[in-house]
């Protein structure tokens, strides 16, 4: 497609553009906020934090920076920028997709003349050329459009097939392929919400026969490994680090509660601070959904009981009590698994029906713009 276009000669950037530096804003300056900040480098397209300074200029959506590195990014969001940005300006409108097309061109031209020793400045600018698609003596701009467009087009099928691989081995990998419900698992929804299930309240030592403290271990001490270490904390879920330390083991098929009554369902082998309490079983061979059910309980029955100020600790927790369906005084652990892999369908359904909505929403858009 490049090479049926015409292409004319050189122009230079500033018949283009005009430009603007940025205002210098040192790290202990900056106030948080939720603008980016841009500054010079490749990673993250330069946008090093978010701030809210309210004496940075704010520069709009829809123009171009290089930074001192000659990196060149588009901007389809308003931000602020520091002073080694320079923020490029239409002289005449040019369309977002056709500057797209330019910040290809700018990048292949600059992307090996400027490091530390030789910085793109203001001078750098003026003397900037690329070469552009033309059309019967002007640029041609609608060449520009379409061939981002279609290169978004592509970019939006392999999204899609790579979400639809993905996808497929997640639930394969975990038995949720099929994500209609059966007659049963209906029937058990139906039957939770006109309130046909009946509950009962068993204590946490009658299901586990291990309730564990963690141990202690210090975050200086912590040696880099592949175990998961669980504290306390909900951010991914309580698992602060990896590690390598001989420290208790728990078992896969386990649940944490934190000191402040945080609970999680652990399907694999981790290590626990003494702020988390590790409750399981090796006598009764529990299924997964049944202990996501565990879980689900428990967290309801400690919700809003424990904080700083009150810290829970398992030795404590034995005589506590979680509701669970039951038949014949124990606990049904039939329709537990039943609730628990109607309500995973329920939820893989969501995740696909929303994926491929917005897929298909933004190939839509991405078609029309063709």
């Amino acid at each position: 497609m490049l090479n049926s276009v015409e292409w004319g000669e050189e122009v230079y950037l500033k018949d283009l553009f005009t430009i603007k530096r940025g205002k210098r804003l040192t790290v202990e300056n900056r106030v948080k906020g939720n603008r980016p900040l841009i500054t010079a480098g490749y990673e993250n397209t330069g946008v090093a934090e978010f701030i809210g300074n309210n004496n940075q200029e704010i520069f709009p959506e829809d123009t171009i920076t290089i930074d001192m590195f000659a990196n060149t990014f588009y901007r389809n969001y308003s931000y602020s920028a520091d002073d080694n940005i320079l923020v490029l300006f239409d002289k005449e409108k040019i369309p977002s997709k056709a500057k797209n097309f330019i910040v290809g061109l700018i990048n292949k031209v600059l992307s090996t003349k400027f490091s530390y020793g030789k910085q793109y400045r203001m001078g750098s600018f003026e003397e900037t050329k690329i070469q552009l698609p033309i059309k019967n003596g002007k640029i041609n701009f609608s060449f520009m459009e379409k061939f981002i467009a279609e290169l978004e087009a592509e970019h939006i099928a392999e999204l899609e097939a790579e979400h639809i691989a993905e996808l497929e081995a997640y639930l394969v990998a975990t038995g949720l392929k099929d994500h209609t419900l059966t007659v049963k698992e209906q029937q058990v929804l139906d039957d939770f919400e006109n309130g046909k299930i009946t509950f009962k309240e068993f204590t946490y030592e009658s299901i586990f026969n291990k309730i564990v403290q963690g141990r202690r271990l210090t975050k200086n001490d912590q040696i880099s490994g592949d175990i998961p270490f669980v504290m306390a904390g909900t951010t991914n879920t309580g698992v602060v680090n990896y590690i390598s330390n001989p420290v208790a083991s728990f078992p896969k098929n386990s649940i944490t509660i934190d000191i402040f009554g945080n609970t999680f369902y652990r399907s694999y082998n981790f290590g626990a601070g003494d702020d988390t309490g590790v409750y399981w079983s090796d006598e009764k061979n529990y299924s997964k959904e049944t202990m996501l059910f565990f879980a689900a309980s428990m967290g309801k029955s400690l919700f809003g009981k424990f904080d700083f100020g009150k810290k829970l600790r398992s030795s404590q927790s034995l005589n506590f009590k979680m509701k669970l369906p039951f038949i014949n005084k124990q606990p049904n652990y039939i329709i537990m698994e039943t609730f628990i892999s109607a309500i995973q369908k329920l939820v893989i359904k969501d995740v696909v029906l929303y994926a491929d909505k917005k897929i298909a929403t933004t190939k839509s858009v991405v078609e029309k713009e063709i």
